[in-house]
């Protein structure tokens, strides 16, 4: 009788109005008061133990690298990168938005972010090309889903920090479902394509991927840094936040300098010479190469006893002139300039960059835009960390009644099997998804579904996928929608609009789900693999 009370709170708190974070926190301590022996110190208890929770401290940093790679450049690189890949296929432009939306949900961890980067940009070009605006509409509304199921993923770590598993399972987890996804949306987009005979992209040759890929780079490196980082034991989850943070506002204000006082300067400028350029960009691979090869072989080498830092450093700086030299030496000779002279004559072109960002640096770091891309990003941390919040408390609430524990027992009493539960989780999420914020969703359900999963044998990893995947479907089902409501914010289209461009490939994402729901090797794979299996308390 008290569960029905509870979570008649909440229902009659969300019917009239009151924010998803509001009706949680507010229904929990109304029932405490009222209706449970537990005391009202336990609030304050709860709530506290959320802003220690070491692994929900990631969320702020994920946030933030999120921030500075949606903003500039960034998107429009992984597009060129896309196209470049997998545009000359028939439907080749909408294929690679589904692929750039892949590559940014793994530097972004966001769903809407993925929708607003990418589909700022690609539909507008689908549209110009051919394409109706519904269809890539619908198309970036789905692919941007993608966004949570991609590591890194914050869902993934709102997850594994309300039911206590692996960050780094969840996220070893995610590779191949996330993948297995874009492609059944890739081919999904090339069937409609034979049918519709859409157009593809002039083929360009290995050199094109190649251009668009070393443009690219440095943004993808940033997924190389927190995967290699976390799965080679240099940092956890949370520190691979920070450092992403970090190197994703180094990568936006320094080195793409898409914000910030160096926007719009060039690395290299018009007036200089040819052999300088070569010379120089000899030096920037050769230097990149370094940068490179210190933290691959940081993460391969970290716990060696035999390889010293000093012995990585000897290699990669050997390994890196012999680059710089080749480069410049095939460059050179068609410049009827030697090696030496094209060196001597970059080296100025790096004096002045070096210049530039030293100058540069601090009113970069609190100039305006970076000022406001800091703002956006607190008051995103601030929005969902409050949902958060309410949402522990009311698992709290649920735990102190032991209404998970009661339900685990009516379940196994009436004869539900792992098939059959997994049946009912689906539909309970798929329901609860059109109505609350995927984080806020699942620090509730999580709670209550974990114990009984684990009575019937369900890996809590496998648990922990199947239930993200349905919170991508809940991304793109009304009447809360989120993805709906951004792309119709970016398209300029009204919202019932959107949602029947939406639906033909959200129907891809069921079949998906339910492969994932019944083959757990797709999830388990993996992170078995490379960290073993999931020991649960």
């Amino acid at each position: 009788m008290e569960s029905l009370i509870l979570f008649l709170l909440v229902l009659t708190l969300l019917f009239i109005g009151l924010p998803v974070g509001i009706s949680l926190g507010l229904s929990s301590i109304l029932f405490i008061t009222f209706f449970s022996h537990d005391s009202l110190s336990s609030v304050a208890i709860s709530l506290f133990g959320v802003g220690q929770h070491y692994t929900l401290l990631a969320i702020p940093f994920f946030i933030i690298a999120s921030s500075y790679m949606s903003t500039g450049g960034v998107a429009k690189r992984l597009i060129n990168f896309a196209i470049a890949s997998v545009g000359h296929f028939r439907g080749g432009l909408a294929m690679a938005s589904v692929l750039a939306c892949m590559m940014f949900a793994a530097l972004s961890g966001s769903s809407p972010a993925t929708v607003v980067a990418i589909g700022t940009i690609a539909i507008a070009g689908m549209v110009q090309v051919g394409y109706s605006k519904d269809f890539a509409a619908g198309i970036i509304a789905n692919a941007g889903t993608l966004g949570i199921l991609i590591p890194p993923s914050i869902v993934m770590v709102v997850y594994a920090a309300s039911v206590n598993v692996s960050v780094g399972r969840m996220f070893l987890a995610g590779v191949i479902p996330g993948l297995i996804a874009g492609g059944m949306l890739m081919l999904a987009i090339y069937v409609v394509a034979r049918i519709k005979k859409l157009p593809a992209e002039e083929w360009k040759g290995f050199g094109h991927i190649v251009k668009g890929g070393k443009e690219a780079g440095w943004g993808l490196f940033l997924v190389v840094i927190i995967m290699g980082g976390i799965y080679g034991g240099v940092f956890t989850p949370t520190e691979a936040a920070v450092v992403a943070a970090v190197y994703s506002m180094f990568i936006a204000l320094f080195v793409y300098r898409d914000m910030g006082p160096l926007k719009g300067q060039t690395w290299t400028n018009d007036d200089d010479a040819p052999h300088a350029r070569v010379g120089f960009n000899g030096m920037v691979y050769g230097v990149s190469f370094f940068l490179v090869w210190e933290i691959m072989s940081f993460f391969a080498f970290a716990d060696s006893d035999t390889v010293t830092g000093g012995d990585r450093a000897l290699w990669g700086a050997i390994m890196s002139i012999v680059i710089t030299i080749f480069y410049v030496y095939k460059r050179s000779s068609k410049l009827e300039q030697s090696v030496g002279t094209c060196l001597a004559a970059g080296t100025p072109i790096w004096g002045r960059n070096l210049s530039m960002m030293i100058r540069g640096f601090f009113p970069s770091l609190f100039g305006e835009e970076s000022r406001k891309v800091m703002l956006e990003g607190t008051k995103t941390t601030v929005m969902l960390m409050f949902i958060i919040a309410n949402a522990l408390l009311f698992a709290h609430t649920l735990s102190a009644e032991r209404i998970p524990q009661a339900i685990t027992e009516w379940m196994l009493d009436v004869g539900f099997n792992w098939f059959t539960f997994l049946i009912a989780v689906n539909i309970l999420l798929l329901i609860g998804g059109q109505f609350m914020e995927p984080s806020g969703l699942l620090v509730i359900v999580a709670p209550i579904v974990f114990p009984i999963a684990m009575e019937l044998g369900v890996d809590p990893i496998h648990l922990g996928i199947i239930m993200v995947v349905n919170m991508e479907i809940g991304m793109i089902t009304p009447p809360i929608g989120l993805n709906l409501f951004v792309t119709s914010s970016i398209t300029g289209m009204s919202l019932a609009r959107v949602i029947k461009a939406a639906m033909p490939f959200m129907l891809v994402l069921m079949v998906f789900l339910v492969m994932v729901t019944y083959i757990p090797a797709l999830s388990t794979a993996l992170p078995y693999s490379i960290m073993g299996p999931e020991m649960v308390q």
